[in-house]
């Protein structure tokens, strides 16, 4: 991260200094007054000083580090130094021959003393120092790092002053060096931090005590396989004399784990995280200890803290009492007893009476020793005055802890026992996966997934038992159930039974998750308590996607216009035509509703699905064509009723059906264009070669083995779901006719909308081109959009269908204007009423 920061700043001030002429030369000049009047002693006492300062600091922290055996720094600095040198050398003979002028300005100035040279851009003495000194880490040494910046400081000045260099070439100087030095970490990999077990033992020493040994214990996973490394370390140290201890040690590495994760959460989340996503070691440690002293006087069983110390300047420790025991998740469930629980509750009765919130009760932050005795463990991420939103949090997260163990009844039984129903009723409205933790979300979701199989398996023996009742009526004949005598009604009537034999098993399958339970119990005390979850999400992600998605569609968006004259749209446009390709294009979602609703049996609202289509053209600016219109399709019927697997179904038949009608159309119309000047009605060459590269390919796919079996297990896979699915649409002959017509339609609206853009530019007959030509152009150059990778096939629609109009007679003036015109009515005017449909149906429930 620090690289990447570095490599930004760096391409800033170039872009500052390239665009930015004025304020870099005021810059400079407001400097060279502002230091003329220093002496000439300090000044050249200042720049000797800091000459001197700037070689014997690196080399007096080499061998404090060589006499402590730490020769491994040395050396990554080292090689930061030598490759800071190389970029600098780089960077100055790139001022010097190929920067432009601005650039060159800013960085270099005339040499005192010589007007016909000039400074150095870069400082190749400076660089190598800061890299060297960051990458052996002297920033994180208090003294040494104060030395490094009063010795920067100092040269800067000297040369400033002297007119040796310019700020923006000090800056850039810094930057080169920070920023090699941790490309050079990243690369080689950053020293052992971890402290060893001498290390250890002699910190241990430092505070008092007389160790014998140290036993690294091994942390139990929680019940979700989930480790959480960011708690440090922990050892069993047994003394020469006294009992023996439980020590914490933490360093760099473990404060960096989860970093990213925090990060998210406080960005997204309002209210739960309280601890920062990177905290230095010291404020780790003084958190914990706080927590430790804290939570015991609040009367509270924890751990006794009774010394702490640092272990070098990447690692701390924190020194405990011995508590032997087990924790909540390693108990058996026989051994989890109502007296158990009731002090578990008593526990956290004694942190909310301090207003102390713990922030992580899960199964593993609960310890029972011998005595049975309940002591909280895994203070770090605590918070102390609180406020009611983290101490209600920790209620919710304990019911669902102790849910997950002994049932809903049990935790809220024993929560209401010690808390009071005021105080669980409270907590209702944090009762949700995202105020818990991590390991009990996935625990939940794990439990949310085997319930959702024990459903789709009594719907499948359901829909078993139900079938063979109705073969046995028949006869056992399966076919007997589709003969005509028995009529439509006895065939409907049977399916609405298997349907009510469906619902009854899926009823009777259902069961309520883990906090709906737990709701339900803490009603039954409270009926009036607010059960409406509570707001605690800042950025929702689904917000976060939609609003990158719309920045990407108005990215796309700007660079297409940017390239439109509007001028000549303006003024050579026939307006009437243009208002019929308008027309047009709005008709087009009302035939792409059809063509979806004709392979959907069930009853699904037609004007809400034209509202999906017209958020298609949103959703399609931001996916590949041939994506996101299946995708949102597929979404939107299984939102209004139907099932997973027979809205993917329904899907792939329209999609199968339109891959078919696009394929014989574009074979009509083609053999159409080439017969048009022919009276013998014999197809063009062109469609002649078509036909033959088509037959080849399909020849070539055939005799190899791989391709072979690869179409097969796709054409496979899409015809095991499509084809029950045709059955159902084809018992309905009516819908099948609006599918199809839905798909002839929405095809003749996209050619006449084409056909009227081209009309709104031709001056004359010669500039227009017969239906059959323009369908022929159209329909090649919707198939290589749906086969291209770009958002809505930008780009590839786009030249295909010039090149195309041209190809069959167009002139070039009238071919561009008219697909600019066609592409801006049917992809880009649309982006923004369906972002507004797109976000209306999602806030329905409809996407």
């Amino acid at each position: 991260m620090r690289l990447l920061v570095g490599v930004l700043a760096i391409a800033v001030v170039l872009a500052i200094a390239a665009f930015a002429h004025g304020t870099t030369s005021g810059l400079e000049q407001d400097i060279s007054k502002g230091t003329g009047q220093a002496p000439d002693l300090l000044i050249k006492f200042a720049g000797l000083a800091s000459s001197i300062a700037v070689l014997l600091v690196p080399v007096a922290f080499a061998i404090e580090r060589l006499i402590k055996r730490d020769g491994l720094r040395i050396a990554d600095g080292v090689l930061a130094a030598v490759l800071a040198h190389g970029v600098t050398l780089a960077t100055d003979l790139w001022v010097a021959k190929s920067a432009p002028g601005s650039i060159k300005d800013a960085l270099t100035q005339p040499a005192p003393g010589d007007v016909h040279a000039l400074t150095d851009p870069v400082h190749g003495y400076l660089a190598p120092v800061i890299a060297y000194m960051t990458a052996v880490g002297m920033s994180r040494r208090p003294r040494w790092r104060v030395v490094l910046w009063a010795v920067l400081l100092l040269d800067a000045f000297a040369m400033l002053v002297t007119g040796y260099t310019t700020p923006f070439s000090i800056i850039l100087t810094l930057l080169i060096g920070w920023s090699v030095a941790y490309g050079t970490l990243y690369t080689v990999g950053s020293p052992n931090v971890r402290p060893t077990g001498r290390t250890l033992l002699t910190g241990l020493r430092r505070v008092g005590f007389r160790p014998l040994s140290a036993a690294r214990q091994e942390v139990e996973p929680a019940q979700d396989g989930i480790e959480h490394a960011d708690r440090g370390r922990r050892y069993f140290v047994t003394l020469e004399d006294g009992p023996p201890l439980d020590v914490t040690v933490v360093d760099r590495e473990q404060q960096a784990q989860g970093f990213f994760y925090r990060a998210w959460r406080r960005i997204t989340l309002r209210g739960i995280t309280t601890r920062s996503s990177l905290q230095s070691l010291r404020q780790a440690l003084e958190q914990e200890a706080l927590l430790a002293y804290a939570v015991i006087s609040a009367g509270a069983n924890a751990p006794k803290l009774i010394a702490t110390s640092e272990l070098g300047p990447d690692a701390v420790m924190l020194v405990y009492e011995h508590t032997g025991g087990r924790t909540l998740d390693s108990l058996p469930d026989e051994e989890l007893t109502d007296a158990l629980l009731a002090d578990i509750w008593r526990q956290v009765k004694a942190l909310q009476s301090r207003r102390i919130a713990h922030r992580r009760l899960a199964g593993d932050a609960l310890l029972v020793d011998r005595s049975g005795k309940v002591i909280l463990t895994d203070l770090r991420g605590g918070e102390i005055a609180a406020g009611d939103l983290g101490l209600r949090m920790d209620i919710a997260q304990l019911l669902a802890t102790l849910g997950l163990r002994v049932g809903a009844e049990r935790s809220v039984a024993s929560a209401l026992a010690v808390l009071g129903p005021d105080a669980v009723a409270d907590c209702l409205p944090m009762l949700q996966p995202i105020a818990l933790t991590r390991a009990t979300r996935t625990t939940l979701r794990k439990l949310a997934r085997e319930r959702a199989q024990r459903e789709r398996e009594a719907v499948l023996e359901a829909s078993q038992r139900a079938k063979q009742a109705r073969l046995e009526e028949s006869g056992g004949e399966e076919s007997a159930a589709r003969t005509p005598e028995r009529g439509k009604k006895a065939v409907r009537a049977e399916k609405q039974a298997e349907k009510r034999a469906i619902d009854e098993a899926l009823e009777e399958a259902r069961e309520e998750d883990l906090l709906t339970q737990i709701r339900h119990q803490v009603l039954r005390i409270r009926p009036q308590a607010p059960v409406e979850p509570a707001r605690l999400e800042r950025i929702r992600p689904r917000t976060l996607v939609s609003f990158i998605a719309g920045a990407i569609g108005a990215y796309f968006l700007l660079s297409q216009l940017t390239h439109i004259e509007f001028g000549t749209l303006f003024d050579e446009a026939q307006w009437g035509w243009v208002i019929a390709a308008v027309v047009f294009s709005a008709l087009s979602y009302f035939a792409a509703a059809m063509s979806l609703l004709g392979f959907v049996p069930e009853r699904v609202p037609f004007l809400r699905t034209v509202a999906a289509q017209v958020a298609g053209s949103f959703v399609k600016i931001v996916a590949p064509a041939a994506v996101g219109g299946v995708a949102l399709n597929t979404r939107f019927l299984q939102r209004s009723g139907v099932r997973p697997g027979l809205a993917v179904a329904s899907v792939g038949a329209s999609q199968l059906f339109g891959l078919g009608s696009h394929v014989v159309l574009l074979l009509t119309f083609g053999y159409l264009t080439g017969t048009e000047k022919t009276p013998s009605l014999s197809p063009s060459r062109t469609v002649i070669a078509g036909l033959l590269t088509v037959a080849v390919l399909v020849l070539v796919v055939t005799s190899i083995p791989f391709l072979r079996k690869f179409v097969s297990t796709r054409v496979r896979s899409l015809f095991a779901g499509v084809v029950p699915r045709m059955l159902d649409v084809l018992q309905r002959p009516q819908k099948l006719l609006t599918g199809i017509g839905g798909m002839l339609l929405l095809t003749a609206c996209f050619v006449m909308c084409l056909d009227a853009s081209i009309r709104a530019f031709g001056k004359d007959d010669a500039s227009t081109l017969s239906l059959a030509s323009v369908a022929v152009v159209f329909l090649a150059g919707n198939a290589l959009g749906s086969a291209a990778p770009t958002p809505g096939g930008v780009g590839a629609v786009e030249a295909t269908l010039t090149v195309g109009l041209i190809a069959v007679g167009l002139p070039k003036e009238v071919a561009a204007p008219a697909v600019l015109l066609y592409r801006l009515l049917t992809l880009w005017l649309p982006v923004l009423p369906g972002w507004l449909f797109f976000n209306h149906l999602t806030r329905k429930g409809a996407l």
